[in-house]
């Protein structure tokens, strides 16, 4: 089986077929699939700065940052814009090649626009590329990010359509896809993924690649994250005392090899969850197609695997940074 043309037309039966096939042999398809379109041996870091944290009105069972968790999170302010650009001057020094920044919002009030726009622009002038989770978008919105030079927004699906109400109530997954097309519209490179390990089934997962694997154009970037249960977040008081309920390590690299397959020219991203993986998961989820990463000591609120520790682990495996362009923005140039 060898995927060579980018496909938006794959079924729900096709994907489940490639998470049925032997690991070996899903291995080999996903590898020679990153191989056809990615840089061998290379890896995107990127870093994650919450600039606007927690007091958020959504009610994301994983998130700790939702006004309805109990995880003794205080709710801050958006960031100084001068703040923000410090530490994205410092990420960059670190060797990252894009800096994402993630406030929560349910969606931005206007308010702050002017303030997020300085930020891209300050961010953009330092040769980075940019990235904004805020929430939900309006049309004009989007818009203004995009003439801000934005490069990529992330807004993850989550889940599967059928698992994404055990997830979330305050919003739709009709809603997510919504912001994806606004985003898309804008000009906006899209970056969306999902969580794994939230007591989903495998059936489930076939749906969250699905559903990101048919939207108009692949995203440019998928994170996927391993669920990090959080005291006094739904899912994390719902799974803490049930560690079966942790997506099993050959399960999630196989998560990533999909994701290649039916992915192929999209950057594949290992987020959350990371720091709890041993080395030998974390190279498989590479030799799977994974080919970025988030570093540095924290995502958002949680904690992450460290700058030194990830040097540590690419001399290891004999990775390198990524430096040049992604292959979806190279093809989109041309």
């Amino acid at each position: 089986m060898t995927q060579d043309i980018t496909r938006t037309d794959w079924t729900r039966e096709e994907i489940a077929a490639l998470f049925d096939l032997p690991f070996d042999e899903l291995m080999w398809e996903a590898q020679g699939v990153h191989r056809r379109h990615h840089a061998r041996g290379e890896v995107q870091l990127c870093t994650l700065l919450s600039i606007k944290t927690g007091g958020c009105v959504e009610d994301c069972g994983y998130c700790s940052q939702s006004k309805s968790a109990d995880s003794g999170l205080k709710a801050t302010k958006l960031m100084d814009v001068r703040a923000v650009l410090q530490a994205a001057a410092q990420a960059k020094d670190s060797g990252s090649q894009r800096f994402c920044m993630g406030a929560a919002w349910r969606n931005p009030k206007e308010r702050d626009m002017p303030a997020i726009v300085e930020m891209i622009e300050g961010v953009r002038q330092m040769g980075m590329e940019t990235c904004m989770t805020l929430g939900m978008l309006s049309k004009e919105q989007a818009q203004t990010l995009a003439v801000a030079g934005l490069d990529y927004y992330n807004h993850n699906i989550d889940t599967s359509p059928e698992n994404y109400g055990n997830v979330i109530t305050t919003r739709t997954f009709q809603e997510r896809l919504d912001t994806l097309e606004e985003v898309r519209s804008a000009g906006i490179n899209v970056c969306s993924g999902g969580i794994l390990g939230m007591g989903e089934n495998r059936a489930d997962r076939v749906g969250f690649i699905h559903a990101l694997a048919t939207l108009p154009e692949h995203p440019g970037s998928v994170p996927i994250n391993a669920l990090v249960p959080v005291k006094g977040t739904v899912l994390g008081d719902m799974l803490a005392d049930t560690p079966l309920a942790a997506i099993d390590d050959i399960e999630f690299v196989r998560t990533v090899a999909v994701a290649r397959v039916t992915m192929p020219m999209s950057m594949i991203r290992l987020s959350a969850g990371r720091e709890s993986m041993s080395d030998a998961t974390q190279a498989l989820c590479f030799m799977a197609g994974a080919n970025s990463i988030f570093t540095g000591d924290k995502l958002l609120t949680t904690a992450n695997a460290g700058d030194s520790k990830d040097a540590a682990l690419f001399a290891k495996l004999g990775l390198k940074p990524m430096e040049g362009e992604e292959p979806m923005r190279m093809e989109a140039a041309e």
